[in-house]
């Protein structure tokens, strides 16, 4: 049965005195557990459909049903609280605040959705360890190596406890070694949190990793 599932869904952008047509009458669905790679040329639109599927963006067609819920039938506020409850993201550049430490950063969605700052500060701290950064709490990002970084982002989009992960290029900015390795991570993080996932990649080692590849060409998904 689908968790996921996406029909009809369209998105396009203003370019000059035009419009790009990005996604085109898209079709996707995602089973509870499975995780899917996204693959394609750059620009193509995978980084649109991520954000589209996340809430970030609202799509001009189609339907967007997470468990559920459909995502187009939610106002601006309602959407920003599922996506802040429900739907974990992973990009490419880490996004860490500098001026706060690793700890900081992790549970700062916590301490956004007003849980206890002692139960926010347990669980950030508990999942960072999990991430094999738990000795670098008090680290800033800057301070940090890339695949270090990249785990912190992993546990920030995580803590929340989604059901959902979406991860945009998240080893597009490693070498080969630590991208194996967060891989790896990536992986365990989706089972151990029986997480639906959707990981845009140009990576092929990560993709076919995944339990399916799909390839996003002409605005619509075919199989890989």
């Amino acid at each position: 049965m689908a968790f996921i599932e996406v029909t009809g869904l369209s998105k396009s952008y203003p370019v000059g005195g035009s419009r790009l047509q990005v996604l085109r009458d898209l079709e996707l669905t995602v089973a509870q557990g499975e995780m899917v790679a996204v693959i394609g040329a750059s620009g193509v639109g995978k980084s649109t459909l991520l954000h589209v599927l996340g809430g970030l963006d609202r799509p001009e067609t189609g339907t967007i049903r997470i468990g559920d819920i459909d995502l187009r039938s939610l106002t601006d506020a309602e959407l920003v609280a599922y996506r802040n409850r429900h739907i974990g993201f992973v990009f490419q550049f880490h996004h860490l605040l500098p001026e706060f430490d690793a700890l900081e950063n992790a549970e700062m969605p916590l301490r956004i959705a007003r849980l206890r700052p002692a139960d926010a500060r347990a669980r950030a701290s508990a999942l960072l360890t999990r991430v094999g950064v738990g000795e670098r709490l008090t680290h800033r990002p800057g301070t940090l190596s890339g695949g270090e970084q990249q785990r912190v982002a992993v546990a920030r989009a995580l803590v929340t406890r989604p059901t959902v992960l979406l991860a945009d290029e998240p080893t597009g900015n490693l070498d080969e070694a630590t991208a194996g390795t967060l891989h790896t991570l990536l992986r365990d993080m989706h089972r151990e949190h029986a997480l639906s996932s959707v990981i845009a990649t140009h990576n092929l080692r990560l993709a076919t990793a995944c339990d399916r590849v799909l390839t996003l060409e002409g605005g619509r998904l075919r199989p890989a």
